[in-house]
């Protein structure tokens, strides 16, 4: 992602597509669900969501720290439903908790696996309960 896409705290944007529909989708597609042409875009990580469901891995991918806490969040953009599914930074969460995304600069150990470090990026958020 290039760098004059960053907000102003100098973190990449989570970012969602808006479509002519209304609908927003994470992550974002050329098209919406029933076809429609995007629009714009929502910087999620500007927003709050709540657990869905969460889960924790104990077998998980080279690079990927053990256990891992998984959770699908739902976020509230103005009357649209957004999911995602991303780490979570603790297991003291229940269905229900509020939680905000936090940048993170690696998700996974770029040196682990079959794969160029080059080849991907690294980053992206985790979710956090709010206090």
């Amino acid at each position: 992602m290039s760098p004059e896409s960053y907000s102003g705290t100098g973190e990449p944007p989570m970012e969602a597509a808006r479509y002519a529909d209304g609908s927003i989708t994470y992550p974002p597609h050329p098209l919406g669900p029933g076809g429609a042409e995007r629009t714009g875009t929502v910087d999620l990580s500007e927003h709050t969501a709540t657990v869905v469901t969460w889960t924790t891995s104990t077998a998980t991918p080279p690079g990927v720290r053990e256990p891992n806490h998984l959770a699908i969040v739902e976020f509230d953009i103005e009357g649209e439903s957004v999911r995602a599914l991303g780490q979570l930074t603790t297991d003291e969460i229940d269905i229900g908790d509020d939680v905000k995304p936090v940048y993170a600069e690696e998700l996974r150990d770029p040196e682990a696996g079959i794969r160029e470090p080059e080849s991907q990026e690294w980053d992206g958020y985790r979710f956090e309960p709010i206090d």
